[in-house]
């Protein structure tokens, strides 16, 4: 969404007094969540940096398609007044995802974007697959909030029920999976990382799972970033009780780098997993597509238990985030052009060769639209993968590659 600031400059001016904070607008969203965002403050000099981070902050919690800032003087100093244009709360729409096995699944979706008003997000699904038709299916319930009862506690609950065919791993995927992930801050960005999982996988059985890790995260915004690093690191147990299916331990390392400059945007990425110990078929590693590497195609015979990506990429904002409006609802679109380069390894022994080196260069199209953050229409080209290839995607790479499988 664009924030945009609307305001008399002669009015807001640094320096000033701020004797009295209002918020216009909130008809749906409580004050409070506001609240939080907040970095000027009643007793405190108006800061125009400490507001161009407030819309930030905002924007980040995707339930405003704008934000403007009214200044009154006063005698003693300046009254502040935040207004917000809300989105719709309750959004029916059609449910999109694009796996690396079932390729492009299409249903319908409901969600509430702002459940009683405390930035809760709840939304249910249903995809099937559309090549062919039906032959996948997949029900999913999706539940979140970066606040718990107030506090600084992110959480993310996910139940999903899958009924596939599994062209990358060959099996019949009938399975339910239940997910939670606690993360809590600590101090400044820092969050420790709590994150339990049940699978239940037909014919095969149950796979428990537990990770813990640290994150920091310093980028501007959550969903667009321009400037900041995130940086992950997680220790999952995969197998729990003696009988489980799998055994096995992931390492993770997820890290982010961006740099702003004008409308230019420079993303630097990284993301590695290693995993020793017993892992069954269906949890191997694959690459290709528009979630990994987008100059080659998803192939069943390009897999490994352990990977290394790495992804430069270079946005330009050709159009940036601006509100609209349709029959009422408040929705917000931009556009951005891209082109990166990324390669990787994709291994099974205790440490990576050059034959298991994979690399692509890529360019294309990103909208930017709610919920879904942004679709990506991209072009990618390796000598290795033959020919150009065509990658339509869902969320940013960085997000989408994490869950790539699922």
């Amino acid at each position: 969404m664009l924030l945009q600031l609307s305001f008399a400059q002669e009015n807001c001016v640094d320096g000033k007094k701020v004797m009295r904070i209002r918020y216009a607008g909130l008809s749906q969203t409580k004050s409070h969540v506001v609240d939080r965002e907040l970095l000027n403050a009643v007793g405190r000099e108006f800061s125009h940096a400490d507001f161009e981070t407030e819309k930030l902050r905002f924007e980040s919690l995707d339930l405003f398609s704008e934000v403007s800032l009214h200044c009154e003087p006063n005698a003693d100093g300046v009254n502040l007044e935040y207004r917000f244009t809300e989105l719709l709360r309750w959004i029916p729409s059609p449910a999109g995802k694009k796996t690396d096995q079932d390729g492009w699944m299409l249903g319908l979706a409901l969600a509430n974007l702002n459940v009683a008003g405390e930035d809760i997000r709840i939304e249910t699904q249903y995809r099937t697959s559309i090549d062919p038709l039906f032959d996948s299916k997949e029900f999913a319930i999706y539940a979140s909030s970066p606040w718990l009862f107030n506090l600084p506690i992110a959480w993310n609950f996910e139940f999903l029920r899958t009924d596939s065919w599994d062209d990358l791993r060959n099996f019949y995927d009938r399975s339910c999976y239940l997910h939670l992930e606690l993360d809590g801050k600590l101090w400044n960005d820092f969050s420790l990382i709590w994150a339990p999982s049940y699978r239940y996988v037909e014919d095969y059985g149950s796979v428990p799972d537990l990770g813990v890790g640290i994150m920091l995260d310093k980028r501007d915004s959550k969903l667009d970033p321009h400037r900041g690093a995130y940086e992950e690191w997680r220790v999952t147990r995969y197998g729990v009780f003696y009988d489980d299916v799998e055994n096995y331990i992931e390492y993770l390392w997820d890290n982010r780098i961006y740099i702003h400059f004008g409308r230019f945007i420079t993303g630097v990425s990284s993301l590695v997993r290693y995993r020793p110990g017993t892992q069954k078929f269906f949890d191997r590693l694959h690459q290709g597509g528009a979630n990994t590497l987008r100059g080659f195609e998803p192939d069943s015979s390009i897999n490994g238990r352990h990977e290394a990506i790495w992804n430069v990429e270079e946005r330009f904002e050709l159009v940036k985030r601006r509100p609209f409006s349709v029959m009422g609802a408040n929705l917000f679109w931009g556009m951005q052009i891209v082109a990166g380069v990324e390669g990787s390894f994709l291994w099974n022994t205790k440490s990576p060769d050059w034959e298991d080196y994979r690399q692509s260069i890529y360019g294309g199209v990103h909208f930017l639209i709610p919920a879904l953050e942004r679709i990506r229409f991209e072009a990618g080209y390796s000598p290795d993968g033959g020919s150009v290839k065509i990658a339509v995607g869902l969320y940013d790479k960085n997000v989408a590659m994490r869950w790539r499988s699922r």
